[in-house]
């Protein structure tokens, strides 16, 4: 089962951060692989989202059910689709100058064909997916402000 950890030190408040990861439905135009997002129930304090994943000739819809806990912890559990589990969790908290991000995923295929055709890009694809979310948070929140057009993920250099 491939799993994958990170933290990382940005300039951006904690509630920032939690808005920009809490906004599913932005997902697709920053994302790499993230092709569609609907959500198809919302609260204030739990949404329930499908998205559908592509990379190449794979195209993988999935439905998460995302509690939220603002502004300090987002936590993605799977609800169905080609995985036998997925448990992903998001938590942002204050740091000298900025915010702490721990994240944190774990996941299995269903089917052993993909799990061993994703298994080796995992941690490039989960690294570069992480740098897309640090990209739109300096995107949207240059100097602490809103920032009119934000970057895609794909369109930065050595990204």
């Amino acid at each position: 089962m491939p799993s994958h950890q990170e933290q990382r030190l940005l300039p951006y408040t904690p509630e920032q951060m939690f808005n920009l990861v809490a906004d599913v439905e932005k997902y697709p135009s920053f994302l790499p692989w993230c092709i569609a997002c609907r959500v198809t129930e919302r609260r204030d304090d739990l949404l329930v989202a499908d998205l559908i994943i592509g990379f190449k000739m794979i195209r993988e819809r999935f439905t998460s059910r995302v509690t939220l806990d603002r502004p300090h912890l987002i936590d993605v559990e799977y609800v169905k689709g080609p995985l036998k589990h997925l448990e992903n969790t998001w938590r942002f908290e204050p740091a000298e100058g900025g915010c702490q991000i721990h994240f944190s995923v774990d996941f299995e295929f269903r089917s052993k064909v993909l799990q061993k055709l994703i298994g080796g890009l995992f941690h490039h694809a989960y690294m570069r997916m992480v740098g897309a979310f640090e990209t739109r948070a300096h995107a949207l929140y240059r100097d602490g402000k809103p920032q009119a057009a934000p970057l895609r993920a794909d369109s930065v250099p050595g990204r």
